[in-house]
């Protein structure tokens, strides 16, 4: 007995072995993350007190893929590259963690910060750009603010960082991690006087010198109070 294929079952049998196919062939895609160097947790439970926060970032940033910058100035979402657990992530958790071994303290926290938690020093930051492309060094545009403890200003700066590399998405994401540890130190040395003048023990109220009593006048010599002596006529003895 002869068996008849019917064209459209035929055209399906082979739609689905060319996807079959497809699917075994596609490589999985990249994922990267931003490196800490050789940053180190400290390892004393003391420190400076420091509120890292918050931390804004360019909306641009927030993508799945990484973005690579054109020589004409224009941003292009790698097909072959993303962000294991995305940009803003990482930047909070490398800031972190880059500040706390340059400062060599464990006292940090990220905003907002559980209740009880009083900071000598808060880092307000903003980045409105951090990428990199094939023929692009590494860019890294930031504005930071630090407030001492009572909320009041001590430090505004613009920043603007580069880095070269060779091309490849890896060694792109190798500079702008350098970026974010250039970053970080720069941070650590404004911020370090700023806490410290915080933690500080302030001065005791010096003591107002004793002020002399004045001492009792010695009582002069008694002058005799006359007195009258009743008689014909009054005479007065002294």
């Amino acid at each position: 007995m002869m068996t008849v294929v019917r064209p459209l079952a035929l055209l399906l049998t082979t739609l689905l072995t060319l996807s079959g196919c497809s699917l075994l062939q596609q490589k999985p895609v990249p994922l990267y993350q931003l490196d800490s160097g050789s940053a180190v947790a400290p390892a004393k439970d003391s420190g400076m007190a420091v509120l890292v926060g918050p931390v804004s970032i360019a909306d641009y940033l927030r993508q799945e893929h990484l973005l690579q910058r054109q020589a004409d100035g224009s941003l292009v979402a790698a097909r072959d590259a993303r962000w294991a657990s995305g940009l803003a992530n990482d930047i909070d958790q490398q800031l972190l963690r880059q500040l706390a071994w340059r400062l060599d303290s464990q006292r940090l926290a990220l905003a907002p910060a559980a209740p009880g938690f009083s900071a000598d020093a808060q880092v307000m930051l903003t980045i409105t750009r951090l990428d990199s492309g094939p023929l692009v060094p590494a860019v890294l545009e930031a504005q930071w603010r630090l407030l001492d403890r009572r909320g009041q200003l001590r430090d505004s700066r613009l920043v603007r960082l580069e880095e070269g590399h060779n091309g490849a998405v890896a060694e792109q994401v190798k500079a702008q991690s350098l970026l974010l540890q250039r970053l970080a130190a720069e941070l650590a040395v404004a911020i370090q006087p700023i806490a410290v003048a915080e933690e500080a023990p302030a001065e005791p109220p010096r003591k107002k010198a004793p002020v002399a009593k004045a001492k009792p006048q010695e009582p002069g010599p008694k002058i005799p109070v006359a007195e009258p002596i009743k008689i014909d006529t009054e005479v007065f003895r002294f």
